[in-house]
């Protein structure tokens, strides 16, 4: 069929973008609720892959039992322990509710106040006067902060209900991409191809490898500190071993690292008088907690050589910016940005000069321009 070459005048130019420009938008506005999760999903199963191939030469060649035995994986990585949070939640609510309701919360005496110079005897008289009244008056000026907690609070169970719905929806794209992931993948590549040729198909090959790098540094480091911080707790016989043990994940995915966890265990060690198990669970905390000095940049070489820097920056962006997904997500877009500006700034030599001599040629060449005009 012979191609006619016609030539378009500017409304026809224009009202194609704008058709081209609101389709685009139709479509976001119509995959809005499952962007997070799919993006989600995309991280899990690129870094995951490798493994998925390896289960499924272990299984006779078979992609559904390699893919049953990975949601599995994901089962057990990621859906139980939030349950298992919820669940300990739950279950420690209840005594410390019935507790307060009790009687037995009394408000502390702050002797301590008698001590403080100049003001210290006035605030101890007027908090035992607002203590001796009831309590009234201090719950009346507390009340619009009790608000302000309660709002916070149900805001948190928004965000949480919201965590959740991507976390299935996580799971539900990981089968599918587990499924058909060759296909996948192979269309991606197609894509950044025809938009930038081999540069583009390059990019997309760096992206997949800084995830990778990113889910094995960040999120495989704060696994192996808060299970072993765990089991270290459940042997030293730490009540609610489980759901500290979901903190300390949790605090080691934010970088903080599990020693919020273990240092206040091994006071209440200490301070009930179980010196032995203290001790020995002061040994292993020291263990457990310089543990990603060298683990997390070994893993993270294993995918691709990211800076440190880098991969803590975006997972504190990412988890203010995106709440709780974003732990994932925050890095993995600046280590993806990362490698490709270091890509496109490689294909260039770097600058060989000194830099007095590159002031100085400067120099030379405004004061050829001054000369010229």
């Amino acid at each position: 069929m012979k191609n006619l070459h016609r030539s378009m005048d500017l409304p026809q130019i224009l009202f194609s973008l704008m058709f081209i420009l609101i389709l685009i938008v139709a479509c976001f506005w119509v995959v809005q609720p499952f962007i997070l999760g799919f993006a989600w999903a995309s991280m899990v199963v690129i870094a995951t892959w490798p493994l998925m191939l390896k289960l499924q030469s272990w299984l006779w060649g078979r992609r559904s039992l390699a893919v049953v035995a990975m949601t599995l994986i994901l089962l057990l990585v990621f859906i139980i322990p939030v349950v298992l949070l919820v669940n300990s939640l739950i279950d420690n609510s209840a005594p410390v509710i019935a507790w307060i309701t009790s009687g037995h919360l009394q408000l502390p005496a702050l002797t301590w106040l008698n001590d403080v110079p100049v003001i210290g005897k006035k605030l101890f008289a007027g908090y035992h006067t607002q203590v001796d009244a009831g309590g009234t008056a201090i719950m009346r000026k507390v009340q619009p902060y009790i608000g302000r907690t309660t709002g916070f609070f149900f805001a948190q169970a928004g965000h949480f209900g919201r965590f959740m719905l991507h976390l299935g929806l996580m799971l539900l794209f990981s089968v599918l991409l587990y499924w058909r992931g060759e296909q996948v993948g192979n269309g991606i590549r197609h894509f950044a191809y025809r938009l930038a040729s081999r540069r583009g198909d390059a990019a997309v090959l760096l992206a997949g490898q800084a995830i990778r790098a990113v889910a094995l540094g960040v999120v495989v480091t704060a696994l192996v500190q808060g299970v072993l911080g765990g089991i270290g707790l459940a042997i030293s016989g730490i009540p609610y071993a489980t759901l500290l043990t979901v903190l300390m994940i949790f605090f080691c995915l934010v970088q903080l690292g599990p020693l919020l966890v273990l240092v206040p265990a091994i006071i209440w060690l200490y301070w009930s008088g179980d010196t032995t198990w203290g001790t020995v669970l002061l040994v292993w905390s020291c263990v457990v907690g310089t543990l990603d000095n060298f683990l997390r940049p070994m893993l993270i070489r294993m995918g691709a050589d990211l800076p440190m820097i880098l991969i803590l920056s975006g997972v504190i962006g990412g988890l203010v910016a995106f709440g709780m997904i974003g732990l994932f997500i925050g890095p993995v877009v600046l280590a993806v940005s990362y490698r490709l500006v270091s890509a496109w700034m490689h294909e260039a030599p770097a600058p060989d000069g000194s830099p007095q001599e590159v002031i100085d040629e400067l120099a030379e060449d405004q004061e050829e321009l001054r000369k010229t005009f």
